[in-house]
């Protein structure tokens, strides 16, 4: 899944007239460099969410011949689900037997796509697999030193801290290393198909990460480090020139 829904307000004033998805990057739309890594994955069947000036993306898509993939489109015009409804709500569109790729489309990375999802995929232990890297964000996911798996999230900037941690920690304490290892998420995860029954009970619009926090305590959800990972968040205006430089960096090393 091309979570591709969002408004795009931090890429203002490119978006008061397009999606953040066909904001040129290097050349190109975000959603082309995506689409691209995701078919040269191997993946021939894609689910796009649309909002904000969601009728450019279908658009675009139909203009450029779906890529020659099988792509769905979520619709979510009438009201913006977030990560975790945009998923719930996209479920009927996905194959009930595997597990889903979900990819943030102003995300670029030199992800190793094929290889993230065959180590994980035939896991059946395993609810989700979450990328992450330690770089600096103010807001971390938190994870078992030795498990790597998910047991909390914390804002670096106010301490507040969520998830089963947060019952185990005094408010007023630091996190040692042997708490907790602090890493911020990439946008990219898979999560298994045995999710989606447990997302039913949940409103219409809500966070993946509130559920991954939610359901960590008796699921398996494991944060997975890339070797000589490099990543760029491409959705900040100030930023798309370094986020040109850096798509040209990805297309050269393809």
């Amino acid at each position: 899944m091309l979570l591709a829904a969002g408004l795009g307000t931090r890429l203002r004033p490119y978006t008061d007239s397009m999606p953040k998805a066909l904001v040129p990057v290097a050349g190109r739309p975000l959603l082309h460099h995506v689409i691209a890594r995701l078919k040269k994955a191997g993946f021939q069947r894609i689910v796009v969410n649309i909002h904000h000036f969601g009728q450019q993306i279908i658009d675009d898509l139909a203009a450029n011949h779906y890529f020659g993939l099988d792509i769905r489109i979520s619709d979510e015009r009438d009201l913006l689900l977030d990560t975790g409804g945009a998923l719930k709500h996209a479920a009927p569109l996905f194959d009930p037997e595997y597990p889903v790729f979900i990819h943030n489309v102003d995300i670029l990375s030199n992800l190793d796509i094929s290889a993230f999802c065959a180590r994980y995929q035939q896991s059946p232990d395993i609810a989700a697999a979450l990328v992450v890297s330690p770089r600096r964000s103010s807001r971390q996911l938190l994870f078992d030193p030795t498990t790597q798996h998910l047991i909390g999230w914390q804002n670096t900037q106010s301490g507040e801290l969520r998830g089963p941690i947060a019952q185990r920690v005094s408010p007023s304490a630091s996190l040692s290393a042997q708490q907790a290892t602090p890493l911020a998420f990439a946008g990219i995860h898979m999560i298994s198909p045995q999710l989606f029954p447990l997302m039913q009970s949940w409103p219409e619009k809500f966070s993946i990460i509130t559920f991954y926090l939610d359901i960590c305590a008796n699921r398996s959800l494991l944060g997975f480090v890339p070797p000589a990972f490099r990543l760029m968040d491409a959705g900040k205006a100030e930023t798309l020139a370094e986020a040109d430089a850096f798509a040209q960096s990805l297309m050269q090393e393809a």
